[in-house]
This record gives structure tokens, sequence and C-alpha cells, in this order.
């Protein structure tokens, strides 16, 4: 059985370092020292510093939520791979469907940025997922082919093992609405074929794909239960810590008993 992550999407979210600094701290202290889950947060660019510090001595990983393919340079307003390796940064979000359908970033610019973060040696949690017009026209699998092969193109099996994946049903983002068990379980099914064709089954047995979509803790072990589900990229319950903390123990319940 793959090791779940749990990764919390800050977004644009809290507005002050007090209030991002109490919500590590909440995070970091509920979890104590438990490493039998995965768990990172991706607080915005501003508050990485401060939360560094805040998760000293901890298991937690530190994200960023997104970053640029150049490493330096005249590209205002970006940030490189790093400048989030410098400040403590673990992982990185690319390709999140906030800045796909709201940025208009392609696959091919995602790609880029997947390179520059393997080059740095950043954990990538790339995102692919398909909106509410597409999987009404039974479009979901072409979806998420285009943004697989775009994405992941020119790496090489060891380099996709160390890729984490994250299915987000844009649909199911910040709506409220929630992938059924079935829906998310056959989008993960497709993702872990698509990889196995690709780059082998060994190389897609060792992929972490998540689950992320309105995941609460009331949903959570439901959905960590299927067998192709790796974890959840967790969007508005990671603001509260308690909901966090619950969301990272339905994974660490669903570990202790394994999976069907």
């Amino acid at each position: 059985m793959r090791t779940l992550l749990i990764a919390g999407n800050w977004k644009l979210n809290p507005t002050t370092v007090e209030a991002a600094s109490a919500l590590a701290e909440g995070v970091k202290n509920g979890l104590g020292a438990a490493t039998d889950v995965h768990v990172a947060i991706a607080p915005p660019f501003v508050f990485l510093t401060q939360i560094d510090g805040v998760l000293s001595g901890s298991p937690i990983g530190l994200s960023g939520q997104d970053m640029y393919w150049e490493n330096s340079g005249a590209f205002t307003g970006e940030i490189s791979g790093p400048m989030l390796v410098d400040v403590g940064c673990t992982h990185v979000i690319l390709g999140h469907s906030e800045r796909r359908h709201g940025q208009g970033e392609t696959s091919a610019q995602v790609n880029a940025k997947l390179k520059a973060a393997l080059g740095v040696k950043l954990i990538p949690i790339v995102c692919i997922g398909e909106t509410k017009d597409e999987r009404l026209a039974e479009q979901t699998e072409a979806v998420l082919l285009e943004q697989l092969s775009g994405s992941l193109a020119g790496l090489s099996p060891e380099e996709m093992a160390g890729v984490v994946l994250a299915y987000e049903p844009v649909w199911a983002i910040g709506t409220g609405l929630t992938a059924s068990p079935e829906q998310a379980q056959a989008a993960h099914a497709y993702i872990r074929g698509w990889l196995t064709q690709v780059f082998g089954e060994a190389t897609a047995a060792r992929v972490v794909v998540q689950y992320g979509g309105s995941v609460k803790p009331d949903n959570a072990v439901e959905l960590l239960s299927c067998p192709d589900i790796d974890g959840a990229l967790v969007g508005g319950a990671a603001l509260k810590a308690a909901d966090f903390l619950a969301i990272i123990k339905a994974g660490q319940e669903v570990t202790a008993r394994g999976k069907s």
C-alpha cells in the first residue's frame, strides 16, 4: 500500500501572518510526530518563511502553491523553484484547476514547471481534472488523457515515480459537491492504467494519486478507502486545524486497517 499524502492548499487564506502561524501550529500540535501518513501544507508565498519556522521539528512538509519554470530573471511577480527550496519548501502544487481555468495555464506550461521542480528536488503535486460540462459530455477520460500526456511529457520512469498526481474534478472544487467514491475510483483507475501503459507497472504502482474536491472529515474515510486513491488535496477543510486533522486521522485509520 502506498503511503497516503494529505496536503492542505490554503489558497488565498488567511490574511495575516499571525492567523497563518496559528493554523500551522494547530496542525503541528495535533499531528505530533506521527509519520504513518505523509502531511504537507501550502500557505500563500508571503507566509512560507514564517510557517517553515513554525513547522520546525515536525514531519509536516511545506509546499508552494505554484512556481515558475525559470530559476531567475526578469519575470515580475514570479516565484522560482530555488526560492521555494531556500525558504524550506519540500513540495509544490502545479497545474491547479484555478490556474488552468482561471489563469489559462496550459499543460505545456505545467510540464515546464514540473521539470524545473524536479530539477531542484521539490516533490511536485500535479493537478488534473475535468469541468462539469466535460463530465456531462462524457469527456472525462479524454480530458485526463490530454492533461496527463501534456503535463508529464518527457519524464523518465524514475522521474515519474517522484511525482504526485492529484485528480480534482473541477466541478467539485469549492462547490460542496464531491465525486462519489465510485466516480473518484473510476477516474483514479484510469489514471493508474495510463501510468502503467506509459511508464510501466512498477512505476505506476509507486505513484501517489490524491483526490481533491470538497474533501471533508465526513467523507474522507470513504474516499481514502478506494484502492487507487492515495490521499487528499484539501482546500476549504484545510483552513480549520480540527477539520484538517480529522481528515489526516481518516487516512491513519485507512492505513492501519489496509485496503481491500
